[in-house]
């Protein structure tokens, strides 16, 4: 008897789109319906502003496109390796061809909202198209098209190279580095462009956005008919060469060895130390680090961006964040390792079957987490201060450095025991070492909660800069120790508690919880004004408050975008304090209505 997904050739891509779906339809609930409302409306708001861009500075659409490529290509790395709902080890036992696999797990990956979001985005080609008359509008919608499919296979095959080429310290190592290299492009890669200067500038940079295959359809809907045929039909030449692409190295996943980390030594093994408590715990987690190719990508990446971010603005001779090198480091360390639990898989239960072992394990996962990241950190913060010749930040590098690494040391463990995420086994991620499986929003939600809190934690030290540069100091090296026994205190005694249900969270997921309302049970206006303030509130708190507040505190005489600086000095004050009570306004609406409304919901049951 035929398998039902072998008859028929789109027989195999009609049964993907629905199971995706369906993965999507079950999984909307809670949260991750929360979650998805809020990025779909960031999306739509991305989409109709690149439709914006077609129509007011048409001049600019390249470079808009350029960045919806730039999200294709480094969001699915940056959440680890793309989504693994429809793995293709699951249908590797089928009667079908490997091409027709590929096709049709191309087709199920274009059931999803952001799709539908880019191709709302690219509706700006005919748009675009307008000005060139009839002709220009169709080449447009057929443009939109083909540049939507090229962008997902581009970020299909590039996620496929890495899964299948990672599989050593190096190669992990290296994928960080160009990863961190990329983010740090794609915030301040303006700054070369700016070094640069003149019109050899503009014009390099004119042709460059149109060589990238998401300038292509603005290059045909320009040119001339047979020449905008020409483009077409390479476009379509091209996506059918990296279906190609995409289905061979399919196949090779498939029947490769899967590793989620460095294979054993061969020979004796390396013995642990004679010792116990928290040094043995130390020493494991170093090995893991050392080991686990998704801690190695991660940390690469934070420090590989911590580094080129300051270089990219000394292009421009902004020596200014080069001694700060270092914290970003530690942030960005922080950031990416805050679910260790979570990453760990369900190997907690040998923690929870050893008698009073929480409080070891805990401290010593800080401990390893100091000395991965910490020396680092050092080097950086010292090297940076003295090559920038910025004598007035030692005392904020010194101050901030303790502060930074104490807080980052105690949130990362507590943080991993109050908002863990599940993710697979280790031994069992399947064919891309690089992703854990965990779920890919939450995980970038808690990095976006570490990227917030760890330098929170650094405030009092910094306020004790800016009254005495020695009492920072002092003060920074206290609240970075009483950060790191504090928070590591609350997540051990957490994990004694709660330690059966953070290993039962890990091993069966969430269970849905129908008496905690959540935004998406929120009536309609009161769900979007949710939505919209979570979308924006962050907008007037820290680009238009905190940051001008900063800098008119340091006497910084740029006035960039930040609106306060550009009005007369009288109102800049009032409006650097408006600008913060409304962020701060729009965060409590976006926290509170939900908790009124499921309070008085509660009653009146």
């Amino acid at each position: 008897m035929a398998h039902p997904l072998t008859p028929g050739p789109l027989a195999p891509a009609r049964h993907m789109i629905r199971m995706r779906l369906a993965l999507m339809r079950n999984s909307l609930r809670g949260d991750d319906a929360s979650n998805l409302y809020t990025g779909f409306s960031v999306g739509l708001i991305l989409a109709f502003g690149t439709i914006a861009v077609a129509v007011l500075w048409p001049a600019h659409l390249p470079l808009a496109l350029a960045a919806w490529l730039c999200g294709w290509v480094f969001g699915p790395i940056l959440v680890g390796g793309g989504s693994e709902a429809l793995r293709p080890e699951y249908f590797s036992m089928l009667p079908i061809p490997p091409g027709r696999i590929a096709a049709a797990l191309l087709a199920g990956a274009f059931a999803g909202p952001a799709p539908a979001v880019n191709l709302i985005a690219l509706l700006s080609l005919p748009v675009y198209g307008w000005r060139f008359g009839p002709a220009g509008v169709l080449i447009g919608l057929v443009a939109a098209v083909t540049t939507l499919v090229t962008m997902v296979m581009i970020s299909r095959v590039i996620v496929a190279l890495i899964g299948l080429f990672v599989r050593s310290r190096a190669t992990a190592a290296t994928v960080g580095i160009v990863t961190g290299t990329a983010i740090a492009l794609c915030g301040n890669g303006w700054a070369p462009a700016v070094a640069l200067g003149g019109a050899d500038a503009a014009s390099w940079s004119h042709v460059l956005v149109r060589v990238l295959p998401s300038g292509w359809g603005v290059a045909a809907v320009e040119a001339s008919w047979p020449l905008a045929l020409a483009v077409l039909v390479a476009g379509a030449c091209v996506i059918v060469l990296l279906l190609a692409v995409w289905a061979s190295l399919l196949s090779r996943r498939v029947v490769s060895a899967a590793r989620g980390g460095v294979p054993p030594r061969r020979g004796t093994p390396r013995p642990l130390p004679t010792t116990g408590g928290a040094r043995i715990v130390a020493a494991k987690e170093l090995r893991a680090w050392w080991r686990d190719l998704v801690r190695i990508q991660l940390l690469a990446t934070a420090l590989s961006y911590s580094v080129v971010t300051p270089l990219l603005l000394v292009t421009i001779d902004v020596w200014v964040v080069l001694p700060f090198t270092g914290l970003i480091a530690i942030v960005m360390a922080a950031a990416s390792s805050a679910n260790l639990y979570g990453a760990d898989g369900t190997a907690l239960w040998l923690t929870l079957m050893t008698p009073g072992a929480e409080r070891a394990d805990v401290r010593g996962r800080q401990l390893a987490w100091l000395l991965v990241v910490g020396p680092a950190a050092v080097v950086l913060s010292l090297a940076g201060t003295l090559v920038s010749g910025q004598t007035w930040a030692w005392p904020w590098t010194l101050g901030l450095l303790p502060a930074l690494l104490g807080g980052g040391a105690g949130i990362v463990v507590l943080l991993a025991v109050t908002s863990l995420v599940p993710g697979t086994d280790p031994h069992k991620r399947g064919g891309n070492p690089l992703s854990t499986g965990a779920d890919e929003t939450a995980e970038t939600g808690l990095a976006w909660l570490v990227l917030l809190a760890v330098p929170a934690a650094a405030l009092p030290a910094a306020g004790a800069v800016l009254l005495n540069p020695w009492a920072g100091i002092a003060t920074g090296a206290v609240t970075g120790a009483l950060g790191a026994w504090g928070f590591g205190r609350i997540a051990y005694r957490r994990l004694e508690r709660h330690g059966i249900d953070l290993l039962n969270l890990m091993k069966h997921g969430s269970p849905p919880k129908a008496d905690r309302p959540t935004t998406a049970d929120l009536p309609l206006r009161h769900r979007i004004g949710v939505t919209i303030c979570y979308t924006i509130a962050w907008l007037p708190l820290f680009p238009q408050g905190l940051v001008p507040m900063v800098m008119k505190i340091f006497g910084v005489e740029e006035r960039v975008w930040f609106l306060a600086l550009h009005l007369p000095p009288i109102w800049q004050w009032p409006t650097i304090i408006f600008m913060i009570a409304t962020g701060l306004l729009m965060y409590g609406y976006a926290i509170l209505i939900p908790m009124r409304l499921g309070s008085s919901s509660s009653a009146t049951r």
